[in-house]
């Protein structure tokens, strides 16, 4: 293996494991948040405000050290730099690599692009709410299983407001994540009805801000990262009226909890968790491949669930744990047969990177 090859590996493997170890961490410490009243409070709604918060306020710093990269990148003198091949022939070298902050823009609030993208941020408020609550209500183990309709309502929706045809190849898998659905339910030794039904609700707004981010995305240039901080803004501008309506009583009576480091400490790093987990989900998408990608996703979600046996003390079933890996197994074959059919479309018309988007998208969650 030539040394250029294995750097290229160990790079792949540092950006998955850096995906794997950041979205584990950040299911793993929201479930802390959300259900632990040593550490937390029980107002779900004011901890996921302070994550968007914290979102906003990263994408205005990185925003600031893009313009920096980018003002450094323009006004640097280009050099460009001669290399000699093995005949002794001049070549021109690779030019130097773009800084990282160089992909963030500037965080600017336009009131007009923010009213367009209003709609969106409904559904994203919905989409991180129910996430929550549903983790906040059922096991670590049970999360990715009752979070797992986001495909059935992905093509059911496709189908209904995109006109998308749904092949039988896809229906059998979205018939095998069903079952997996069924028996995990069954399986669950603590079921929490609330709990499962915020998941199917997650699992509708998860599809829905796929659908409404396809839609909304030309209004920011296309860029992931605009789109971001202005979803960030307005969902902390709607979580106010809810937290006081909802939660007011419970953290005017948390006054211990509000006063303490951990507490703070705690949230500001699930905050940047929910920041970070977008970006290592890029990295990986161009490290590999969008099919990689969920690959290894559903190899986490696996690795997240029989850990969550053992860290939280989760009493496992045979029904439930057939239950997780039938819902991850039909969702690994149904991104084979989506992979196929959109390469056999691809023969036809260009190519358009809706998986890739997606996961973009919805990584938050």
């Amino acid at each position: 293996m030539s040394e250029g090859s294995q750097a290229q590996t160990v790079y792949i493997a540092s950006v998955v494991g850096t995906y794997w170890v950041v979205s584990i961490s950040m299911v793993y410490l929201n479930k802390i948040l959300m259900s632990n009243e040593g550490i937390s409070i029980p107002a779900p709604l004011f901890v996921t405000w302070y994550q968007c918060v914290v979102t906003v306020l990263i994408c205005w710093v990185a925003g600031l050290c893009g313009q920096r990269a980018q003002k450094n990148a323009a006004t640097s003198p280009q050099y460009s730099a001669v290399m000699t091949n093995e005949n002794g022939e001049s070549v021109p070298s690779n030019p130097p690599k773009p800084s990282f902050f160089a992909q963030f823009p500037k965080a600017e609030y336009v009131m007009g692009t923010a009213k367009k993208i209003f709609p969106l941020s409904l559904v994203f408020v919905g989409m991180i709410t129910f996430n929550n609550l549903c983790l906040k209500w059922v096991e670590v183990s049970f999360y990715n299983v009752a979070r797992s309709l986001t495909i059935v309502f992905n093509v059911f929706l496709s189908r209904v407001f995109l006109g998308i045809p749904t092949s039988c190849k896809t229906l059998v898998c979205l018939g095998i994540v069903i079952l997996g659905f069924l028996m995990g339910s069954h399986g669950e030794l603590n079921f929490s009805l609330l709990g499962t039904l915020a998941g199917v609700m997650s699992s509708l707004f998860v599809s829905l801000n796929s659908i409404f981010t396809k839609k909304v995305l030309p209004v920011v240039d296309d860029n992931h990262w605009k789109l971001t901080f202005y979803n960030n803004v307005n969902a902390s501008v709607l979580f106010i009226p809810l937290i006081i309506i909802f939660e007011g009583d419970v953290i005017m009576n948390a006054q211990e909890q509000l006063t303490s480091s951990a507490f703070w400490s705690a949230m500001s790093v699930a905050g940047f968790f929910g920041f970070s987990i977008g970006i290592v989900t890029v990295l990986q998408i161009k490290a590999t491949s969008p099919l990689t990608h969920n690959i290894s996703g559903t190899a986490k979600a696996a690795l997240q669930s029989l850990m969550a046996f053992y860290i939280w003390g989760n009493q496992p079933t045979v029904m439930g744990v057939l239950g997780i890996f039938t819902v991850l197994g039909g969702s690994l074959i149904y991104t084979f047969v989506k992979m196929s059919e959109n390469a056999k479309n691809a023969q036809s018309q260009p190519p358009a990177p809706l998986l890739q988007k997606e996961q973009e998208m919805t990584s938050k969650v």
